[in-house]
């Protein structure tokens, strides 16, 4: 069988598009004997200013004012692109992607994937001037599709559904260039659909017989993680809640105190590698709606809460999810609250729920999107 190098390319402005590169370097890996990978973020490969500029005023936006970054997203998607603005900005981002376009060079790729648009649009340039044939493939993350995503020259698409599908039709994009296979999702969502559940729950010192909540990240629209954990486990003495307090201390030692209160109810954990063997034992997970973790969270066929989606991509995912009728959405604590109380009373909507979760996931998206880049190769 012919061997192929395939190249990575993410940008760390969230976390969502260097999973997604992660997820297809790790399918290769255990799935792909005859592929040679690597994977490259962009943001390593540029001066320290440009990536402060960058990523920084990103982060800053959506974290500290989420309704500018609103506008900005509303803005951006109609934007020319021949307008003036759009063409100096590609130009200062070329000045930018020397250090890349070396990288590039030496690992000598068969096709590119990327997974964020910032790569994929330095690289149509070079295919424009004539400097470039190596195939550049885009994988987008999200279940909406922003205008920057789109763009001439492209060897193909990889979209999460039909809709994003449509919408590049709608930009001139062809139809049998684009390939709906879901965001790609690391092997250990697909191993984790084979795990026993109630093993999952005994290793946790989970009780099998109650229903299991995970809860996953602030935001402003929520407030702090202990803060909305103590309400939850006011309203109710039935379910169990883990709450995923990553590398944040504080918030994890909260949860820990609070831990106290509720014996055998609550279940405060720092950073893991390996979400999938919490999500395995949880019946709903509350979380912001971001492209990657929606698309773990329906490779396992997980309900979802939505809450503090940022206006724009996660409002668009959060929409997406809630039409499927897979998500009901939680503005603020106490509407968080109410949906898990009704969920808990209802437990017959959860069952709704877990079908339509379960009929939207893709869990082997890396592995279809892998095989349509080496069957293009030949």
């Amino acid at each position: 069988m012919k061997s192929h190098k395939i190249l990575l390319l993410s940008v760390s402005a969230g976390a969502g598009h260097v999973r997604a590169s992660e997820a297809l370097d790790a399918c290769a890996k255990e799935n792909f004997k005859n592929i040679e990978t690597l994977h490259l973020d962009v943001m390593d490969y540029v001066p320290a200013t440009f990536r402060k500029l960058y990523v920084d005023s990103y982060l800053k936006l959506v974290q500290h004012f989420p309704s500018l970054w609103g506008a900005v997203y509303k803005v951006t998607t109609k934007a020319n692109p021949d307008d003036l603005f759009q063409k100096v900005r590609r130009a200062a981002e070329r000045l930018n992607m020397r250090a890349l376009s070396k990288a590039i060079e030496n690992f000598k790729p068969d096709a590119i994937i990327c997974t964020h648009f910032l790569p994929a649009e330095l690289l149509m340039h070079k295919i424009n001037k004539g400097d470039f044939n190596t195939p550049v493939w885009v994988q987008i993350t999200d279940f909406d599709l922003h205008r920057m995503w789109v763009m001439p020259h492209m060897a193909g698409y990889f979209t999460a559904n039909e809709e994003v599908k449509f919408r590049l039709e709608h930009h001139n994009i062809a139809s049998h260039n684009i390939h709906v296979t879901g965001i790609p999702v690391m092997p250990a969502f697909v191993a984790a659909k084979a795990m026993n559940k109630a093993d999952a729950c005994t290793a946790l010192g989970l009780n099998t017989q109650h229903p299991v909540l995970l809860l996953m990240g602030g935001g402003a629209g929520m407030g702090r993680l202990d803060d909305v954990a103590a309400e939850l486990l006011e309203q109710d003495k039935n379910f169990q809640l883990i709450v995923l307090a990553g590398r944040n201390k504080n918030t994890l030692d909260s949860l820990q105190q609070l831990a106290i209160r509720y014996p055998g109810r609550l279940f405060p954990q720092g950073f893991t590698n390996h979400v999938e063997k919490l999500m395995i034992c949880a019946d709903l997970v509350i979380t912001k709606p971001g492209g990657l973790t929606t698309s773990e969270c329906l490779a396992l066929g997980l309900p979802i809460i939505v809450h503090a989606p940022i206006p724009g991509q996660e409002e668009h995912n959060a929409d997406y999810l809630m039409e499927q009728g897979a998500a009901l959405k939680a503005i603020d604590a106490i509407g968080l609250a109410y949906r898990v109380r009704e969920l808990m009373a209802h437990p017959e909507q959860l069952t709704v729920m877990h079908q339509k979760a379960a009929a939207l996931g893709k869990p082997d998206a890396a592995k279809n999107v892998l095989n349509t880049v080496i069957a293009a190769l030949g």
